[in-house]
């Protein structure tokens, strides 16, 4: 069996990895590790919790440590590109652990925070700058960072970058990116629109896949509870009456209904956080960090937020709501069953999601087992869920208002480009 030491890492990496207890890489970093190091681009497909962060970062690490050389200023060395502010800390956290030894620059920038940090961290250069593609298209349009001298690009999470439409911020960053570089892209699912984005900025790409296109996470056991509407808060809360949901992940697509099904579970004594757009960033780091270190036992998300959330022991995830976007029940489910370990998925189905489970029935080509509990006499209706359901006035699929510009917008770079289907709302391009 491969250990880490079999791959070539410089010595400095290597302590690093054995200080977090690692020996052993997973399959994608077995196979992607070599690649990197050998300047190769490379197309990754691979879910999250498969390791694949560290299948980029070592290597990159290794290529800077081995070329020891000034960042430009105002510049990187390595440009990573996440869709939010929480998948983009927690790769910066995972450059800092492997790199501790290594004395090498990480900034993170992402909305929803000041401009000033951030422009002051870039001014004098850094080696590695993870970054989602609005906020970085603010500084360069303010020339506060330049990509000129960038060696290296990373797109982690492609298939979700395009669902949130930053299709074209990512090409106008790109543009600025010198012709010779490498390229790294990941992505859990190979629709056509990765391929293409694929061929247009990747050469010769070595192509590392270890699940199926479109496969689900093969330690998860899956169901299907079809119920009312009105009966869902009321089928949750019950479900959770199980000791043995011991932390349970539940996906809504709204944010209003992220807070109301927080506020639901949290009378009927549960602990419980609900984490979405609106919350400010402590807020959710907050939040992240209560579920990690088990002071809360639930935490209720959208999908945009819960990109990034890396938790051990997810013994459940719920979707209160199935996904319009079938590749989203993948990226979902797999927030349980990580690094070795098994979990569970409960999907709860009401009449108006059905085309939607067969959508993802579909896609992972499996007949999800399912259960009936449609006129249970021991749930209690509640008569305002199902208004809840369709979201805000002017909310799209996702239940994010429509983007309307303010005077103080009105020179921001922006995106309105469509999702898959062409149906998703314009949303600024900020994560």
């Amino acid at each position: 069996m491969t250990q880490f030491t079999d791959l070539g890492l410089a010595a400095p990496i290597l302590k690093a990895l054995a200080g977090e207890g690692y020996t052993t890489p997973t399959p994608i970093q077995a196979k992607a590790v070599p690649a990197v190091l050998a300047g190769s681009d490379l197309l990754g497909i691979a879910q999250t919790g498969t390791g694949k962060t560290a299948a980029f970062a070592l290597p990159i690490l290794h290529r800077l440590a081995a070329d020891r050389r000034s960042a430009p200023r105002k510049g990187c060395r390595v440009l990573v590109l996440a869709p939010t502010r929480e998948l983009a800390s927690q790769i910066a956290e995972s450059f800092r652990t492997y790199g501790r030894h290594l004395r090498l620059s990480v900034t993170v920038v992402f909305g929803g925070v000041g401009h000033r940090p951030q422009i002051q961290a870039l001014a004098g250069g850094v080696d590695i700058l993870i970054a989602t593609p609005g906020r970085l298209i603010d500084h360069m349009g303010a020339r506060a960072v330049s990509l000129q001298e960038t060696e290296v690009l990373v797109l982690d999470e492609a298939d979700r970058m395009l669902d949130m439409g930053f299709v074209k911020p990512i090409r106008q960053i790109v543009s600025h990116l010198p012709a010779r570089r490498q390229t790294l892209l990941f992505s859990a699912t190979m629709p056509q629109e990765i391929a293409a984005l694929a061929a247009a900025f990747l050469r010769d790409p070595v192509k590392v896949a270890v699940t199926p296109v479109a496969s689900t996470v093969e330690r998860v056991i899956q169901r299907v509870i079809h119920i009312e509407s009105q009966k869902k808060r009321a089928l949750l809360a019950d479900l959770l009456s199980d000791p043995g949901m011991s932390r349970a992940l539940v996906f809504t697509r709204t944010k209003r209904g992220a807070d109301r099904v927080a506020k639901h579970l949290e009378t009927a004594g549960i602990r419980v956080a609900a984490i979405h757009g609106n919350k400010s960033q402590r807020q959710r780091e907050l939040a992240l960090d209560d579920f990690r270190n088990a002071k809360i036992r639930v935490l209720v998300a959208t999908d945009i937020a819960a990109r990034g959330i890396d938790v051990d022991g997810v013994s459940h995830v719920v979707n209160y709501e199935l996904p319009e976007v079938p590749e989203d029940y993948v990226h979902r489910i797999g927030r349980t069953a990580r690094a070795g370990a098994s979990g569970s998925a409960i999907s709860l189905c009401d009449a108006a999601e059905r085309s939607l489970l067969r959508d993802i029935e579909r896609l992972t080509r499996q007949s999800i087992a399912a259960e009936d509990r449609r006129g249970d006499a021991g749930l209690a209706a509640d008569a305002a869920s199902g208004r809840e359901r369709q979201g805000s006035p002017g909310a799209g699929r996702s239940g994010e208002q429509r983007w309307a510009p303010r005077p103080s917008d009105r020179n921001r770079p922006r995106t309105q480009g469509a999702g898959r289907d062409g149906r998703r709302p314009a949303r600024r391009a900020s994560a």
